[in-house]
């Protein structure tokens, strides 16, 4: 078993920063890659970022690319994603996973066996 818990979630005015970690306990030796999620108000979940544990290998949605950056602590058994100029349209729940194997993709969500409860993030306009 792996639990996951993210931090780093809150309010945040369009144009900001925000940091979100997701810590890591349990069989973290047997995950071969992260990922971030979120969900918005009336939306379904989708994919925002994912990495490759053992060498940091990134893939982001497009909608991302160029403002957040997903990275990882192996030391801590942390996940990270810093977020930066932020949108209105970023307002969601984000959700950190971990998957065993990434055979149906990084960007499945039936890729990832755990999953985190989520932080909220806001980003007024």
């Amino acid at each position: 078993q792996v639990q996951l818990v993210e931090s780093g979630g809150g309010l945040v005015q369009a144009g900001g920063s925000l940091r979100l970690s997701c810590a890591a306990s349990g069989r973290t030796i047997s995950m071969y890659g992260f990922g971030w999620f979120r969900q918005a108000p009336g939306k379904e979940r989708e994919f925002v970022a994912a990495i490759r544990w053992h060498n940091a290998y990134t893939e982001y949605a497009d909608s991302v690319k160029g403002r957040f950056t997903i990275s990882r602590d192996s030391a801590k058994n942390t996940v990270y994603l810093q977020m930066h100029t932020l949108k209105p349209e970023d307002t969601a729940v984000y959700y950190c996973a971990a998957a065993i194997s990434w055979a149906s993709g990084f960007a499945t969500m039936g890729s990832y066996n755990y999953w985190g409860q989520g932080t909220q993030v806001a980003v007024s306009s």
